[in-house]
């Protein structure tokens, strides 16, 4: 390796480390705190434990106020599981038909689709709540999981994709052979399109679960609330009830638990679309 290599090397690994430094230590920070009480959450150095209990503190946190922590951990599952799985297939189908199908207008309607993309969540969050209240469906979990399939960036990803990773040659030698289309896209162009597929379901599941917004402007029903808004509930009260700090910083770690083992199950699948096509038959 010469000199120049190693430097380059050397510079890029010290890049790397910094930056995940700079995302984990605040993933430590709450691994730490949820084994502290309220007060020695205050009380003791914040990067250290201090007299441990997680699984006291933990319990805790599920069993206050009746459990409606797992009752938020469990409307949050509903609402990103549900809503990811649903914009995935639409992203899908809508991304596949605008890749493989010609018909007037296409163009035109794949500008306005982007357009979506640079639109933000909050802007929307008013005017649905109106549409959603004049059909008496505000305040439903209805609310929140009908926006939630919509995807512009699903759509936007999926399309690029089958235009890619999609032969029109296997389409056509499966249309001679007699199958419908319905049949080639979940048959074929399902299968093919797994890597954006499972890219679009975790970047949707990950925005839904984060989601704060839409929730607080749709629901006011406490048991409808997800994790995310029941969490913030909570720090509303703490100055009365201090132990509610602790519970926060606790439901605030097991909440990201999901995210690491969705992350750990699915990127497998990234791999195997990385490296897909680079072998030669």
């Amino acid at each position: 390796m010469t000199p120049s290599a190693l430097r380059h090397r050397i510079i890029t690994f010290a890049l790397l480390t910094v930056f995940a430094v700079y995302f984990l230590v605040p993933v430590y920070w709450l691994v730490v705190s949820a084994t502290k009480s309220s007060g020695d959450l205050f009380g003791s150095f914040g990067f250290w434990f201090a007299n441990p209990r997680p699984l006291q503190y933990l319990g805790d946190v599920l069993t206050y106020d009746n459990g409606i922590y797992v009752r938020w951990f469990a409307n949050s599952l509903l609402y990103a599981g549900v809503g990811a799985l649903a914009a995935t297939l639409l992203s899908a189908a809508a991304g596949y038909a605008l890749a493989k199908f010609p018909f007037p207008g296409r163009e035109a309607l794949f500008n306005v689709i982007l357009a979506g993309v640079l639109i933000p969540g909050t802007a929307l969050a008013l005017p649905l709540y109106f549409l959603f209240s004049g059909f008496g469906m505000a305040n439903t979990y209805w609310s929140v999981l009908i926006p939630s399939v919509v995807s512009p960036f699903g759509v936007y990803l999926c399309r690029i994709y089958a235009a890619a990773a999609v032969p029109d040659s296997l389409l056509e030698a499966a249309r001679i052979d007699g199958a419908g289309e319905w049949r080639i896209f979940s048959g074929l162009g399902l299968r093919l399109m797994v890597p954006a597929l499972v890219t679009v379901f975790l970047f949707q599941f990950v925005h839904i679960w984060n989601n704060y917004f839409l929730p607080l402007v749709m629901l006011s029903d406490s048991d409808l609330y997800p994790i995310q808004l029941g969490l913030t509930s909570w720090t509303g009260y703490a100055d009365r009830q201090p132990e509610l700090y602790q519970y926060t910083v606790g439901g605030a770690f097991l909440s990201v638990l999901p995210l690491m083992v969705l992350m750990t199950v699915l990127q497998r699948y990234w791999r195997t679309g990385l490296t897909e096509g680079s072998v030669k038959a």
